[in-house]
């Protein structure tokens, strides 16, 4: 995990920003320029080789939509130097295992479709496709939902919703492959009856079908607590997949409701004073918890987002303002010529080895 906040939500505050202002945000480009000074080459990190990983993905991402939003070269000029530091002329990933059957390791691939579309370049339809193959090959609960990895067993993480899904619509949609939308919604609808609390309406981090990871609730199989960024993964895969749903899609609708549920449930928990939500959800007390930015750049871009396209109703753009303007105060720091997000948990995962 690269453990500089600016690299992993640079891209929700990219773009959470644009979606909140409806117009160019020197903010967003101010973290953009941020991270592509402190990574010019690639994201090798702390002197270790770079590797194929998702918080790339998030990263480039977000410089694609500053670019989208500003017309500057220089940031899609960024994205391609960086996916083709692991993209050959064939098609083939570096580092990149397809065998470990890892749902993260698909996240990058919408960069690669970005790449693909603008340029037309066989390679990189070449890298997606290889992508989307172990999409067809992913282990699955009984249910059918995606094993968040091979090591995972039975394990479906709110994580994984937002690594896999966003590339597999975009692919679906770009290949006329209608028939895989059900699959994608169902994704969604399984992680919600099975995660989903029904006294609060947040969903857990993870729900280990199996009920053999000591992390796992002995009856439903789900994870302790609400973590925050677990569910920002969610509600912007939500978003981001009805980008690509075919608008007469007869489960679309059950996307919509789910994310409608959603944001009711993060606005219950939404601190009253900063507008900012907790790493920990529920438990504002609790020792140790705090604000946590990530997530509620999360949440400030799938409200925002889901309310600029129709999805949420315009009164729920309140929610996102005031996380804006709480991510602001309170997160956004100027130092060195540089401008950084700060208040970002490195890793919350579901206990050590064997159980992670």
């Amino acid at each position: 995990m690269i453990k500089k906040s600016t690299y992993l939500i640079a891209a929700v505050l990219c773009v959470s920003s644009l979606a909140v202002q409806a117009q160019k945000s020197c903010c967003a480009e101010a973290v953009a320029i941020t991270a592509m000074r402190q990574r010019p080459d690639s994201f090798s990190n702390e002197g270790k080789p770079a590797k194929w990983a998702y918080d790339m993905g998030v990263i480039l991402e977000g410089v694609s939509d500053v670019w989208k939003q500003t017309g500057n070269p220089a940031y899609f000029n960024y994205v391609q130097k960086q996916i083709d530091h692991f993209v050959d002329n064939d098609g083939n990933i570096k580092t990149y295992k397809s065998e470990d059957y890892n749902i993260d390791n698909v996240k990058n691939g919408t960069s690669i479709l970005m790449l693909y579309r603008v340029t037309g370049k066989e390679k990189y339809w070449k890298a997606a496709t290889k992508l989307r193959e172990q999409l067809a090959k992913q282990p699955r609960t009984n249910q059918g939902g995606f094993w968040h990895k091979k090591i995972y067993p039975y394990q479906m993480w709110l994580d994984g919703l937002y690594m896999g899904q966003p590339f597999y619509a975009e692919y679906s949609m770009l290949t006329h492959d209608d028939s895989s939308f059900n699959d994608i919604a169902n994704q969604f609808i399984w992680m919600e009856q099975h995660a989903r609390d029904p006294k609060t309406g947040l969903l857990y981090h993870g729900w280990d079908e199996s009920r053999q990871m000591a992390w796992a609730n002995k009856e439903t199989g789900n994870s302790p607590n609400f973590w925050a960024r677990a569910m920002g993964w969610y509600i912007m895969a939500l978003v981001d997949v009805l980008d690509f749903f075919p608008a007469n899609h007869p489960k679309r609708a059950d996307l919509v409701a789910i994310l409608n549920r959603t944001a009711e449930a993060l606005e219950k928990v939404q601190d009253k004073k900063t507008g900012l939500w907790w790493d920990v959800l529920d438990k504002p007390a609790i020792p140790k918890n705090y604000f946590e930015s990530s997530a509620s750049s999360m949440f400030v871009y799938g409200i925002a987002k889901g309310v600029r396209l129709g999805y949420l109703p315009a009164s729920k753009l309140s929610i996102a303002q005031k996380g804006y303007d709480g991510m602001l105060k309170r997160f956004i720091k100027n130092q060195n010529g540089l401008t950084d997000l700060q208040g970002t948990v490195q890793v919350s995962g579901l206990g050590g080895k064997p159980y992670r």
